[in-house]
């Protein structure tokens, strides 16, 4: 009876258990055919987390465009940056004839050490650590093409490098507020910010591709496996009108009048006046887009607004002209000294002024109160005011560069008036001075300034984008174009008793121009500074007079003996840009055959190939560095120059080492040093006499050398 009893019990259990295993199977096919047509596991898509997990997705960067001046010189370009990577698992080396990891960690560290800046002990501590890979942290990473060679060049195992991508800019402090500098966002893409890397943004910017493959535990591609790729598309390379051997001179005189002049700041500009091309723009402070030490992020170009001061007399005679076609500055006459408009006073820069003089003695000696009986005489406070604008004051230039300001003109009461005729009450930018000059260069027709030359394709060479010159309204006629000629020749080459501009007198060169001291408005409280140096000068002219070919505006902003300074700093640029463009030549040297010719281009040539190219010209040229390959030059491809002219060729050395640079001019050795990198000051002007440092000083990281 019991034994009846536990048998029963036990088929009741067993088709307990039965029922449970049969209620789980079923609960399991209907979870599993779910599973099966809708793939989701909470939510989760299986496919998608198995193929992530799995797949390897790879970004292929597309480049971002070059930016060259208008010779092809590189300006700011792309470059392939290198971390430093050394695979220590054996397993590595599996399948492979020779050892694809690190085999002897102290021979390695010891000679990973004469290149990449660690000690041999840091070194081998990093290859003692149980890894499959390795790197060496920040002395490992951002590494040049030169450093690569040089590591791959040790015959090491097991080392491999990590390419990536970052924007270079070869001349540093060059041009620096105009080219701009790149950021880098978190997906690894370079945005543009400030001058032409932000202004073309989207069109040096490309479209990047990738490469899709299924990956194995450690992360490596699968061998023989199928990827899915789509190619990147690089960006639009841009070629500015700056011309480099314009620039370099243009940063030279800026650099050394910085340095005599400890003034706030310059603004130097050189423009083609028969195009409105910017060929050069120089400006103190500057930075290295490299290093990004900025203070500030304004461009002086096209964003520092400013009382220009007395270079606006030229507008306001201009004004006086159009409106009045009998006006002769030459015989019309005006009674100078103080000038009361109700409760103010205007003075002339002499305080007593000249009595009764001719207009014309009135712009020449740049006397203000000349201005007042002129506005007050020939024109209106409407006149004037749309006479400054249709000049382009008071709005953008349209010149291609992003953030420009309109400065201010909006004048409303009598002496507010005044003293805009003379450039006060009133705020420009640099770029509008230049733009306002293109109507006395071009018979009176305005031009819009510009600073891109073209844009191109960089994989099929194809021009996107062809500049044109930009031609304005006619703000003057030629009879007023002729007579403000005059005026100017007067400033620079007229009786220094009654002129403010002789000192920028150069025989030869038939420079004409205005020039400008302005005071300085306290921006808290509106009102002007009173210290004896509280004022911005400048000039404002072009040459030669009768067919205008450059326009230069100069200003420095509280610059100490600035007379002296800002009159040799322009007539330096007019030296150099006329012996380079070709507007004046020098003689040649008696018993001396001088030779002209174009020099090429010996970029990335072995130094033997570019010695005999170099040789068959005729050329003088010097050769700095012990390296087999060229990697700079100076002047640039397709300069004009001639057999007395040195070329500098400079060569892939990895030591930088101080040259000999005894009897060489100003400019010369500012150019060589500058190109080699080497921290620099001179000491006066001319040929240098002494140097700091000794010829064949291996320059450290700090080193600075003074020339006198």
């Amino acid at each position: 009876m019991k034994r009846e009893v536990l048998n029963k019990n036990k088929n009741a259990v067993a088709k307990v258990f039965t029922l449970i295993f049969f209620l789980f199977l079923f609960l399991f096919i209907i979870r599993l055919g779910y599973l099966c047509l809708s793939g989701k596991v909470d939510g989760i898509d299986l496919k998608d987390f198995s193929n992530k997990r799995n797949t390897k997705t790879e970004t292929l960067y597309a480049l971002r465009g070059t930016i060259y001046d208008v010779n092809g010189e590189t300006l700011a370009q792309t470059i392939n940056s290198y971390t430093i990577i050394a695979y220590l698992d054996e397993s590595r080396s599996e399948g492979f004839e020779t050892p694809q990891h690190v085999v002897d960690k102290e021979l390695t560290a010891q000679k990973l050490s004469t290149v990449l800046d660690m000690s041999e002990e840091r070194i081998l501590e990093i290859l003692n650590k149980d890894a499959y890979q390795v790197e060496f942290g920040s002395a490992g990473k951002g590494l040049t093409e030169l450093q690569k060679e040089a590591i791959e060049a040790l015959g090491l195992y097991g080392i491999d490098f990590i390419t990536t991508h970052k924007r270079y800019y070869p001349n540093n402090n060059f041009l620096s507020y105009v080219i701009g500098y790149t950021t880098t966002d978190e997906d690894g893409n370079m945005i543009g910010e400030m001058g032409i890397e932000e202004e073309y943004n989207d069109k040096m910017t490309g479209v990047n591709g990738y490469v899709q493959y299924q990956k194995d535990l450690n992360g490596y591609k699968f061998p023989n496996s199928n990827e899915i790729r789509k190619e990147k598309v690089d960006g639009n390379d841009v070629y500015l009108t700056i011309d480099s051997n314009v620039q370099m001179s243009l940063e030279t005189i800026v650099n050394k009048a910085q340095k005599d002049s400890d003034a706030d700041w310059i603004v130097a500009v050189v423009a083609d006046a028969k195009t409105g091309k910017i060929l050069g723009s120089a400006t103190s402070p500057s930075f290295n887009p490299n290093t990004r030490e900025i203070s500030n992020y304004l461009n002086p170009l096209v964003s520092y607004t400013y009382e220009p001061g007395s270079v606006m007399k030229t507008y306001s005679f201009m004004a006086a002209l159009e409106n009045n076609p009998d006006f002769d500055p030459q015989t019309a006459t005006c009674m100078t000294g103080p000038y009361t408009i109700g409760d103010d006073t205007v003075s002339d820069w002499n305080d007593t002024g000249w009595g009764e003089i001719t207009y014309q003695r009135g712009y020449t000696l740049s006397s203000n109160t000349c201005i007042a009986n002129l506005i007050k005489n020939y024109l209106s406070r409407q006149k004037l005011m749309d006479y400054y604008k249709s000049l382009g004051f008071g709005s953008k230039t349209g010149i291609d560069l992003p953030n420009e300001y309109t400065g201010k003109v909006d004048f409303k009461y009598d002496v507010e008036v005044v003293n805009a005729g003379f450039g006060q009450a009133m705020t420009t930018t640099p770029i509008q001075q230049v733009k306002a000059l293109t109507a006395i260069a071009n018979n009176g027709v305005l031009l819009t300034p510009y600073i891109v030359e073209k844009t191109v394709n960089s994989s099929t060479g194809e021009v996107t984008y062809k500049a044109e010159v930009k031609e304005g309204q006619r703000v003057a006629s030629s009879s007023t174009v002729t007579k403000i000629k005059e005026l100017m020749y007067q400033v620079v080459n007229g009786d220094p008793a009654d002129t403010t501009g002789y000192r920028y007198r150069m025989d030869g060169y038939d420079l004409i121009g205005k020039t400008g001291t302005a005071q300085i408005a306290n921006p808290r409280t509106g009102k002007y500074y009173t210290g004896s140096n509280d004022y911005v000068y400048s000039f404002a002219g072009m040459y030669p007079k009768d067919n205008p070919q450059v326009i230069i505006y100069f200003a420095m902003q509280r610059g100490r003996n600035y007379s002296t300074i800002l009159s040799e700093a322009v007539k330096t640029i007019v030296k150099d840009t006329a012996k380079y463009l070709g507007i004046f030549e020098e003689a040649p040297e008696l018993n001396k055959e001088v030779t002209t010719y174009e020099v090429g281009n010996y970029k990335n040539k072995q130094i033997e190939d570019v010695k005999k190219e170099l040789d068959s010209t005729g050329a003088s040229y010097v050769i700095f560095g012990n390296g087999s390959k060229v990697i700079d030059q100076y002047p640039v491809f397709k300069t004009k120059i001639n057999t007395k002219n040195k070329v500098f060729i400079f060569t892939n050395d990895s030591n930088v080492i101080m040259p000999d640079l005894t009897n060489y001019s100003f400019k010369e050795a500012s150019v060589v040093l500058t190109k080699l990198g080497i921290k620099h000051s001179i000491n006066g002007s001319g040929y240098v006499q002494q140097q700091s440092l000794a010829p064949g000083t291996i320059i450290e990281d700090g080193m600075e050398v003074i020339l006198n």
